[in-house]
């Protein structure tokens, strides 16, 4: 079972399509799978500090009732998940941000014996868009960032990342007046770089499967 989670507000674009790709690979395999448009989904919150998931008997689970608590506990029964996000800002989108949060701190038991409580760890692909170039996630760039991403997500197991840089954003640059970018060659390497992103996405998800990586 493996739970593939898109994290834009953009159900067809580049986030969208890496992740059905890795999800496409999945199922090539074998795997079942269960594919979530973050966004679409009921009303949701980040993590409220209500620390219910550190109380008997809900040690190492959320409590709080909302939109991502079947997303949650699916996660919980998954042999693997693959969760994408475009960069905002120098970050993940805000959803992103609020599943992590719900996600990580529902593992933390603040305990310097025993970190986390108990959970089965699975191996997580870590997609991430972004409008910014390739030469943008340079070690102190934006590859702090995913890496900060890629500790954290640890938590739920061994992850690895995919990153799609330098993302045709729209079809018509013009009608917003984007002057930053060169519209044709943004086109170009959505039609010859992206593709190979596609093919990326869809080996890791039958990796997954087939051989899931550890820690």
């Amino acid at each position: 079972k493996i739970v593939a989670i898109n994290c834009s507000p953009r159900s067809g674009w580049n986030t969208a399509q890496l992740v059905r790709e890795a999800a496409r690979g999945a199922e090539a395999m074998g795997a079942e799978v269960q594919i979530i448009d973050l966004y679409q989904l009921e009303k949701f919150t980040g993590y409220v500090s209500c620390f219910g998931c550190k109380l008997a008997p809900n040690e190492g689970k959320c409590i709080c009732q909302d939109g991502l608590t079947p997303i949650l506990d699916a996660i919980r029964e998954a042999d693997g998940l693959i969760i994408g996000t475009p960069n905002y800002l120098s970050n993940v989108s805000a959803g992103f941000h609020a599943l992590h949060e719900r996600l990580y701190f529902q593992y933390v038991t603040y305990q310097k014996e025993n970190p986390s409580y108990p959970h089965r760890k699975i191996p997580v692909l870590f997609i991430m868009t972004s409008g910014a170039g390739d030469a943008a996630y340079t070690p102190d760039g934006y590859g702090r960032l995913v890496d900060s991403y890629k500790r954290t997500l640890g938590m739920v197991g061994p992850t690895k990342a995919l990153i799609s840089a330098d993302a045709y954003q729209v079809t018509d640059y013009s009608k917003y007046n984007w002057t930053l970018f060169d519209p044709a060659a943004k086109k170009e390497r959505f039609d010859t770089v992206f593709p190979q992103h596609k093919k990326q996405a869809f080996d890791l998800g039958a990796e997954m499967v087939t051989a899931p990586w550890e820690a």
